[in-house]
């Protein structure tokens, strides 16, 4: 990345950003190999670049007192001609490193270094990718495995997309060259993200395929349908303003609803017998 006085056109300056990046990108690798080396996202300012690194040990990246990231602010000032605090580095732990490609390529590369068998190192990788709640995850290594010929053997587990614009968002890929004593073997680890809707663990925006159902609403059955809707006319008469009457005549009725003639109507009282009254016997002598 050039930072002089010349002003470079857009297309000449996306060339030199890339150039730029893949150049640091490679001289992190190396560097912060065993430190768990995830990646490395530059950040620019109109006043200073920040470089942030992403690894699972952040705090070897950053050595004793600071030393080793102030060590490799230094080397990179000089070799990309940056001015006196015109970069920055920071270091950021990987929130989970099960999810991420780089630091398992960075793994599996160590344990083919140390002797393991290719199968059990290789399982070993997607078993704990499957853990950390990855939809998918593929590991292929190419090379001479086991005898003089060279081949490629593939291991996989869940659901992987590999073409399409999903393809490129939900997928994060790792490549690592192993130098063995019989040779160059080759690794790549492709890991199939979730979805997240924080975007902490994988991309945002859904799948274009996924169909989430939602519950029905409860539905009224038809009678309490029609007590509501009764319930609610009663209501609107019975809270209806009257109109003004005119002076000298009397103010109109309201119609009493349903419930009001209901609450009016007295009580039912039991039928009494009908009471039998006795005529006064008169005397002979009174006629």
């Amino acid at each position: 990345m050039s930072h002089g006085t010349k002003r470079l056109s857009t297309k000449r300056k996306f060339v030199a950003d890339g150039v730029f990046y893949a150049e640091l990108n490679e001289l992190l690798t190396s560097e912060l190999a065993e430190e768990g080396y995830a990646g490395v996202e530059v950040r620019t300012t109109p006043h200073r670049t920040e470089l942030v690194i992403r690894a699972t040990r952040t705090q070897n990246v950053l050595g004793e007192n600071n030393r080793r990231i102030r060590e490799l602010t230094s080397v990179v000032q000089k070799r990309f001609d940056f001015a006196d605090g015109a970069v920055e580095l920071y270091a950021e732990r990987v929130h989970n490193r099960g999810l991420c490609a780089q630091a398992q390529a960075e793994s599996l590369k160590f344990k083919l270094l140390g002797g393991l068998a290719v199968r059990r190192a290789c399982y070993g990788v997607v078993r704990f990718v499957m853990e950390a709640k990855a939809k998918g995850c593929e590991v292929i290594v190419t090379g001479k495995l086991r005898g003089q010929r060279a081949k490629a053997m593939k291991f996989g587990d869940g659901y992987m997309i590999k073409t399409g614009h999903a393809g490129q968002v939900y997928t994060d890929s790792a490549v690592r060259h192993v130098l063995m004593r019989q040779g160059v073997i080759g690794i790549r680890v492709a890991i199939m993200l979730p979805q997240d809707p924080r975007g902490v663990m994988g991309p945002k925006i859904p799948l274009d395929d996924v169909v989430t159902i939602l519950e029905p609403k409860e539905e009224l059955s038809p009678s309490e349908m029609l007590a509501q809707q009764q319930a609610a006319a009663a209501a609107a008469a019975y809270s209806a303003p009257v109109d003004a009457a005119p002076e000298g005549s009397e103010p109109a009725a309201i119609a009493p609803s349903a419930m009001d003639i209901e609450s009016a109507a007295p009580a039912p009282i039991d039928a009494a017998p009908p009471a039998v009254v006795e005529e006064p016997a008169m005397d002979e002598g009174m006629l």
